[in-house]
């Protein structure tokens, strides 16, 4: 159970200047300024556990579907396909301008939106919670790339591991640019952008290289197949 916990922090910490750059700005946006000092700690918190909360059921959605995957002894493969399918959008998505975006996402995303929206209008305390868990919905390359990986684990809870830890990873700089404004300059935020890509087609890459079993520690461990059924002799 450590791999995951070790994987999906170090993949968060190292998404937490894309998180910054990008996510920044909605964090900078929450309604806090008007409460006081402990309430306004109190509501980030709780921002950046529904952010952390969506990400561990997402992470046991697609643990569940990647367990059928291993199951079926179609984990090896499946990991490589998808390193293959990372490395083909990066090129659609940074290099063509042409992501691939279904008529259905977008409808999902802009009611997420809308609902936060609503959220923002009359905040309580615990709408914080939720505007986190809603944020956690929004498109975001590095969580779509959280969850090609949750898709080659080999249980529900590696799953959930993974993504709660990814989450976890973000934690120290978005907790850092809602308590101290911590303000990224443009130029810093296109910089950012400009190596997104090198960094998700890299990680598309260890994927692959997860596939193929190479037996090397956290970057190609031998994945384990799928078990065999229990012969009884009664």
């Amino acid at each position: 159970m450590l791999t995951p916990v070790i994987a999906g922090m170090l993949l968060g910490l190292a998404g937490s200047f894309h998180c910054v750059g990008m996510c920044g700005p909605l964090a900078l946006a929450l309604p806090v300024h008007h409460l006081q000092r402990s309430q306004q700690v109190i509501a980030t918190v709780f921002y950046n556990i529904g952010r952390v909360i969506t990400y561990s059921l997402i992470g046991g959605l697609f643990g569940w579907a990647g367990r059928g995957i291993y199951i079926a002894g179609f984990q090896q493969w499946f990991s490589i396909s998808m390193g293959l399918v990372i490395l083909m959008l990066t090129v659609l998505n940074y290099y063509l301008n042409n992501p691939l975006s279904p008529k259905w996402l977008r409808s999902f995303h802009y009611a997420i939106q809308n609902l936060m929206g609503r959220l923002l209008k009359s905040p309580r305390q615990y709408h914080y919670l939720l505007l986190g868990m809603a944020n956690g919905l929004l498109p975001c390359g590095m969580v779509y790339l959280a969850i090609a990986a949750t898709l080659s684990t080999s249980s529900v809870s590696e799953s959930v591991l993974f993504m709660a830890s990814f989450g976890a990873g973000t934690l120290p700089a978005m907790l850092a640019l809602s308590f101290f404004g911590v303000h990224i300059k443009l130029s810093i935020r296109q910089q950012l952008k400009k190596a997104m890509p090198y960094f998700v087609a890299g990680m598309a890459v260890l994927l692959i290289l997860r596939g193929l079993n190479l037996g090397i520690p956290f970057v190609s461990p031998v994945l384990a197949s799928a078990p065999e059924p229990v012969i009884s002799c009664h």
